[in-house]
């Protein structure tokens, strides 16, 4: 089967100027014409081929610059190169017409071969243009679909990772997730309520699933003190206390790319999610601002967390009064900010333990 030739346009009021172009291109193209902009507007319009367009500036009816303006309107002048042709030397028209997007101009007279050759250039470059552009959407594609395999992949290794945790601990799977949901819906209400932390959706959701991760280095305490029934001695809190060191020597060790953002909100999360704003925390006993906000959020999380839940050494708090404690002071001073977060979250954490008391509750 033929192959279908490629369409040229040649627009121009003047037959003889079409004539002209028209036994230069006719060889190898399929020659369309129009003697005036809206003519030529139709054509585009029902274009399936087009290759180029030899576009006159002054006609009746309708001239080469509105015909450029509709073009740029309707986002063809990157998809059909346009070749502008004019009487005038280099002057305003010229300046007019490349401020429109077009690929060239040409002054008349103009002789049959250099016409053919810039022509043919211009085809050429926006055909290999488009060719790279397509391409790069492709690979675009393939690099989405491979992010998405990675992530899945990532997701069953932080879940696999935080299982370990809990089986040591003897805690339930939903301790996990409980502190990826409190810790996205207090993200979303910092991302609301205090646009200075300038967090993104993407680093909203890294933050949430980096939570996953808060007390992997627990895998690395002794089971005497992780599954003691009791109150931990001062020695053995202190040993527990390593856990957030642990945690972070893990991440270390596992993680080749310390540079990647997620890897940092791990590192942050698993060694900050104890400290405090009065710098009455651990390890590092840092204050304020100072402790990354990833880390915060997480640590608020956690407490609200621990006082609802069930331990062998404790029976769970209603949600009010766990609430109540934090927002009192009981549990450690919090950013006033994240303070604010989870006050007006409290219907939502409420809900949330609910929700997951009712149901095995999956993501």
């Amino acid at each position: 089967m033929e192959k279908k030739r490629q369409q040229i346009l040649i627009v121009d009021d003047e037959e003889i100027n079409r004539v002209i172009l028209r036994e230069i291109f006719q060889d190898e193209y399929e020659v369309l014409e129009a003697e005036d902009g809206k003519d030529a507007i139709y054509k585009i319009q029902s274009r399936h081929n087009m290759a180029l367009i030899l576009l006159d500036v002054i006609m009746p009816v309708m001239d080469g610059f509105m015909v450029l303006e509709y073009m740029q309107e309707h986002s063809l002048i990157d998809k059909i190169p346009v070749i502008l042709i004019t009487s005038e030397s280099v002057g305003e028209s010229e300046g007019k017409a490349y401020s429109y997007g077009v690929a060239d101009v040409m002054h008349k007279p103009f002789y049959p071969y250099i016409v053919k050759r810039r022509s043919k250039n211009i085809i050429n470059l926006y055909q290999h243009k488009q060719y790279m552009e397509e391409r790069l959407k492709e690979q675009e594609e393939e690099i989405r679909a491979q992010e998405k395999e990675i992530r899945k992949s990532n997701e069953f290794i932080i879940n696999a990772l935080s299982s370990v945790v809990e089986f040591r601990s003897a805690e339930t799977g939903e301790h996990t997730r409980r502190i990826k949901y409190f810790t996205r819906v207090l993200l979303r209400y910092l991302v609301n309520y205090f646009p200075k932390y300038a967090l993104t959706p993407s680093q909203v959701d890294m933050i949430a699933r980096a939570s996953a991760l808060h007390d992997i280095g627990k895998v690395g305490i002794p089971d005497a003190i992780l599954l003691k029934p009791g109150r931990l001695t001062d020695d053995e809190f202190e040993i527990m206390k390593t856990h957030t060191t642990i945690g972070c020597e893990m991440l270390e060790k596992s993680c080749r790319d310390r540079t990647s953002e997620f890897y940092q909100y791990c590192y942050d999360i698993c060694r900050h999610h104890h400290e405090r704003w009065d710098g009455k925390g651990y390890p590092d006993h840092l204050a304020g601002d100072d402790i990354p906000i990833s880390a915060q959020i997480v640590a608020i999380a956690d407490v609200y967390d621990a006082l609802v839940s069930p331990r062998v050494y404790k029976s769970a708090f209603a949600s009010s009064t766990a609430f109540d404690m934090i927002m009192n002071g009981e549990c450690g001073e919090f950013s006033p900010d994240i303070l604010e977060c989870f006050a007006l979250a409290k219907e939502d954490f409420f809900n949330i333990v609910e929700v997951i008391k009712m149901f095995d509750f999956l993501e």
